[in-house]
């Protein structure tokens, strides 16, 4: 099972504020963790809303909206994508988070992510085929 641990944003990271040495030491500790026990799959921070742009569909017509954005419990400010057995195990490398320094008050979310058997028969074997295909694709550029 696929999970993305979101990091919501706040204060700090909307201030463009950079984390402290020990909190990239014990960052860095803790993705090198989760990859030496094969579970991590990806993870970087976000610059802050200040510097995004949000494009919003009605009726099928785009609308852009720069930031920043005000509320700051909507936004996130970086995320980890891991693969683990169960929704318990992400759950523990989610408690092993490194909550010290400006991380020690944090919000994290869990989100487990779509798998193609989710999608039932729509997702028809031809789909599937062109979807592998693409993962294969872009797999090669990371």
């Amino acid at each position: 099972m696929r999970f993305m641990i979101l990091r919501k944003a706040d204060a700090n990271t909307e201030a463009g504020v950079m984390p402290s040495t020990e909190l990239l030491e014990a960052r860095g500790k803790y993705m090198e963790e989760m990859g030496k026990a094969g579970v991590l799959l990806g993870g970087e921070g976000l610059k802050p809303s200040s510097q995004s742009t949000r494009v919003r569909f009605s009726k099928g017509k785009a609308s852009v909206m720069d930031g920043p954005f005000a509320e700051t419990k909507e936004l996130v400010a970086g995320y980890c994508l891991i693969q683990v057995k169960s929704r318990e195990e992400a759950m523990e490398w989610v408690k092993r988070w490194p909550a010290v320094g400006s991380e020690a008050n944090v919000e994290l979310e869990i989100r487990p992510l779509f798998e193609a058997e989710d999608f039932g028969e729509e997702f028809t074997p031809e789909l599937r085929a062109a979807e592998e295909k693409l993962r294969s694709e872009i797999g090669g550029r990371q």
